[in-house]
Order: C-alpha cells, then structure tokens, then sequence
C-alpha cells in the first residue's frame, strides 16, 4: 500500500520553527518529486516548496523564501520541511504529495500520493 504520513506540526509562537516529517511507505521518494502544500480555513490549497527527484533541484514560492528548507533523507524514506521565522499567516494544514515526473512545479493537481496533512498554527 502506498502511503504518505506527515508528521511535526503543532503550535508554535511567530517567530518560532517547526519541522515537518513527509515518510512514505509502499515506494520509494527518491523515484518522485515531492511538494509541500497547505491549505488555510476558506482557501485553496496552495503549493509551498518542492524538491525533484535525481538531482535534489528545490523549487519555493516568494513568501516562504529564506525561511522555509525541504530536505530529503533517502535512508529513511522522508522528507523534512523546516520552518523558521513563522508568521500567523504560515497557519495551515500542511500536506505532502508525491508526483512522478513533476519536474519543479507546486501545483497540486500534478502530484499523484497525498499524506493526511499536518496542521500548523502560528499564534501568541
């Protein structure tokens, strides 16, 4: 069976980080581009960062730029999003998604495996 799970999130201060986990089970990441995305209440899901499969190529959006760091770790199937410097306006469900031959794009549409998604809320 494959599966996406994320893990990491939770409250946190502005100002504060979070890492979040992405694990999958069932296939390899290496094989796949892998995106993070997020989803605030009454919003459309949005894609964050992205990182391609073979040469690690790492795609961001402007609004996370400097702040937020995708890594892989191929030994154990996972991939990390670290996020310092938070801001409220970063509080979402954050999900993970797989797509094969992606290339660098977010858009979540062309990702195939989805996680269940992690919710992160930046609040004093």
């Amino acid at each position: 069976q494959l599966q996406l799970v994320e893990s990491g999130g939770g409250l946190v201060q502005p100002g504060g980080s979070l890492r979040l986990s992405c694990a999958a089970s069932g296939f390899s990441l290496d094989y796949y581009t892998v995106g993070w995305f997020r989803q605030a209440p009454g919003k459309e899901r949005e894609g964050v960062v992205c990182i391609n499969s073979g040469d690690g190529t790492t795609y961001y959006v402007d609004s996370v730029k400097g702040r937020f760091t995708i890594s892989r770790d191929s030994a154990k199937n996972t991939v990390y999003l670290q996020m310092n410097s938070l801001k409220s306006s970063d509080t979402a469900v954050y999900y993970c998604a797989a797509g094969f031959g992606v290339g660098g794009t977010v858009i979540p549409a062309e990702y195939d495996y989805w996680g269940q998604g992690t919710q992160v809320t930046v609040s004093s």
